[in-house]
């Protein structure tokens, strides 16, 4: 421990507001998007893991992630202009998961709207991207009469996901959690402090996202949600480890990975979030049109190998049966729930289709026959 803590010390790395929870609780600190981050605490990622799928639930701290206010007359008119999705289609109290295409189609990054009132929204980003995010708001900014503000550095974020996160989070709230629906939200207070309560997250299993101002409440909320949580069997601190394997189970992008500036929406598999008919249109629309009428060359698929020992991962080549690369795994691990490797990668359309085998070189002169699954690869409990 000490040697990481002394390398990471000298990095210069950012800390959330729950550092001092992570380490009282033995979590192992690595450098992540630029902050000193719980990658697993003693009990281990596969406990962590089954924690959130099994067990009453899990606690995860996104403080990390980035948090930017758009207020103004412009302000739909704006989010129209830069993100996929069609941010008309909500309501107050509303979320929406899109993304910010750049000028080639590709993604600037994945977030997630939040409508607050008419002229008022909230958007949650990645913290690896965040400074490129600002800039890339900022940028597009202008010309619209809006208001940008990032208040990242003042919030506290924290995940809490799992069979009884409903239960757990509702005796710290006077605010009627059942009457939040799936990517919606709600204000009120929750453990004596105000925040933004809303029935998100990267799990698959049913939980929700409690958003704050942590100077002068972060160890009163921590605490406060662990309490609650011993009533129902316990809560369980969740780390980085175990949030890549839930949300690689339920066949999620992770920026950066199966996701980057160089892959377009659709060939992601995320056509859902691009609503190419919608009015103002985003400025990438033209490019995604162009893209959509030529055809696809290569879709993000699920892989599954029964191979033991076979452990897909990050930048494995996939190969065909003449030994040709025709595409890379983008995210991969094991899944501790089917106790099998699973896999996110990049295939050409003609071998995109579900039961099509390809073939992942795992190591040096060894190649795992994988069969093209359609995530999820783990049944979710979210509805």
């Amino acid at each position: 421990m000490h040697s990481v803590h002394s390398y990471l010390d000298t990095v210069n790395l950012k800390r959330t507001p729950f550092y001092e929870h992570h380490i009282a609780l033995g979590g192992k600190m690595v450098e992540f998007a630029g902050y000193e981050m719980p990658v697993q605490y003693p009990k281990g990622i596969i406990f962590e893991h089954k924690a959130v799928r099994e067990g009453p639930g899990g606690v995860f701290d996104v403080s990390h992630m980035g948090e930017f206010e758009v207020r103004g007359p412009d302000a739909l008119r704006f989010l129209q202009t830069i993100t996929s999705n069609d941010v008309a289609a909500l309501v107050p109290g509303q979320a929406q998961y899109s993304c910010l295409p750049n000028e080639r189609a590709g993604i600037v990054d994945d977030l997630i709207v939040y409508f607050v009132a008419p002229e008022h929204y909230i958007i949650v980003v990645n913290a690896s991207t965040m400074e490129k995010d600002w800039a890339w708001f900022s940028k597009w900014a202008k010309g619209f009469d809006v208001k940008l503000r990032n208040f990242s550095d003042e919030t506290a974020l924290l995940a809490v996901q799992g069979k009884k996160a409903k239960e757990i989070l509702q005796t710290l709230t006077s605010v009627d959690l059942d009457k939040i629906e799936y990517y919606h939200f709600a204000n009120g207070e929750l453990a004596g402090v105000p925040m933004m309560i809303s029935r998100t997250g990267y799990t698959g299993e049913p939980g929700f996202e409690i958003m704050f101002p942590h100077a002068g409440n972060a160890d009163n909320v921590w605490n406060a949600v662990f309490d609650a949580g011993k009533k129902f069997g316990g809560l369980e601190p969740i780390g980085l480890g175990a949030r890549d394997t839930l949300r690689l189970e339920m066949g999620y992008c992770l920026y950066g990975n199966d996701i980057t500036d160089d892959t377009n929406p659709l060939e992601a598999g995320l056509a859902w979030i691009t609503k190419l008919n919608k009015t103002p249109e985003c400025q990438a629309f033209p490019t995604l049109r162009e893209i959509k009428e030529k055809g696809l060359t290569r879709k993000l698929v699920g892989l599954v190998t029964e191979e033991k020992g076979a452990i897909m991962r990050h930048g494995h080549k996939i190969v065909d049966n003449e030994g040709r690369n025709i595409g890379e795994i983008t995210s991969g691990n094991l899944s501790p729930m089917l106790g099998k490797a699973i896999a996110l990668g990049y295939v050409p359309v003609a071998q995109s289709k579900e039961g099509s085998e390809v073939l992942v070189e795992v190591r040096p002169g060894k190649r795992a026959k994988a069969v093209v699954t359609k995530p999820p690869f783990v049944k979710p409990g979210v509805r």
